[in-house]
């Protein structure tokens, strides 16, 4: 295979609230030893986890099989109030990695429903962030994920309603839904500004301008990362051939016959080491055949709680 020039997204990877996430985990493997408990995968990348189970981290789905008096810590996907109901009433020392901009939309949740108002999400059902958001509220949530099942809703006449998303949609798509939304439930309140996080955002954006440049695009990132199977989605949608991988030793070498031009970029969760080896693979290590294109500057951190911070 011949070397092959690489046109790399700007922005790509690792966002705030996905650093935030494993330095919680870090943190607290340095500052109690391991093992440390971890509700769900911390963030959705197998590369990421597998490093920090190699750490002490141990990831579970029940709190149930934390030992007593242990640490726990919650993923950045977010949890329900029943999970921190059961670590309360269970004595578990919690620490949060919940995203800050998805624990903004639990806050909204919560506003909305003191006010007795219906709260209908977009989002993809069974995923941990909306598990989580849906949780905020034991009754008058209603989950939709197409246009569709926005007139499917089993919603009583005349009931006050107000509309959050998952922070990982698709922009474009997420729009469509609200706009059903719109159409049949005219007062339906929605979010001042859009739930979709930042990082999202900025990288479908760039994923968008490199699909204009590209003649197959590879995303790095696991199957599991909802952002990272967007990032593909809304290439294919622009047109592009594109390919989800979790690391370079999955590229088949099928996909480059023919190809001089290869746009790559990376998902929220997915780290810029696997980014760089993908780089090296089809640059056959000749790094100056990638280019990066110019994009938006991010430069949002958020903080990690008190006790772990140095």
């Amino acid at each position: 295979m011949p070397p092959i020039e690489v046109i790399l997204a700007n922005p790509r990877g690792f966002c705030a609230g996905v650093e935030r996430a494993i330095a919680v985990v870090e943190r607290a493997i340095e500052k109690f030893g391991a093992p440390i408990y971890v509700r769900h995968e911390v963030v959705h990348n197998k590369f990421v986890c597998d490093d920090l189970r190699a750490k002490g981290a141990i990831f579970i789905e029940d709190l149930n099989v934390v030992p007593s008096g242990q640490t726990v810590i919650f993923s950045a996907h977010g949890v329900a109030k029943s999970v921190r109901h059961e670590a309360e009433q269970r004595g578990l020392k919690v620490f949060d990695a919940t995203c800050p901009l998805v624990t903004k939309v639990h806050k909204q949740v919560a506003r909305m429903h003191k006010k007795g108002v219906g709260i209908v999400m977009i989002g993809h059902k069974g995923h941990p962030e909306v598990e989580g958001t849906m949780g905020q509220s034991e009754e008058g949530m209603y989950l939709v994920e197409t246009v569709d099942d926005v007139w499917h809703l089993p919603v009583a006449p005349g009931t006050r309603l107000a509309c959050v998303t998952q922070t990982t949609l698709s922009v474009d798509d997420a729009r469509q839904v609200v706009g059903a939304l719109k159409q049949r439930f005219p007062d339906i309140v929605t979010p001042r500004g859009d739930d979709i996080c930042y990082a999202t955002q900025n990288r479908q954006d760039a994923v968008k301008t490199l699909a204009e440049r590209s003649e197959l695009i590879i995303v790095v990132g696991s199957k599991s990362s909802s952002n990272s199977n967007r990032l593909r989605e809304v290439a294919e949608l622009r047109g592009a051939v594109a390919h989800l991988i979790d690391e370079a030793g999955q590229i088949d070498p099928a996909w480059l016959r023919n190809i001089h031009r290869v746009g790559v970029t990376a998902g929220a969760s997915a780290p810029e080491i696997l980014v760089q080896r993908v780089i090296d693979k089809l640059t056959q290590g000749q790094p100056e055949k990638a280019v990066q294109l110019e994009g938006v500057e991010e430069n949002v951190t958020f903080a990690l709680p008190r006790e772990l911070q140095k």
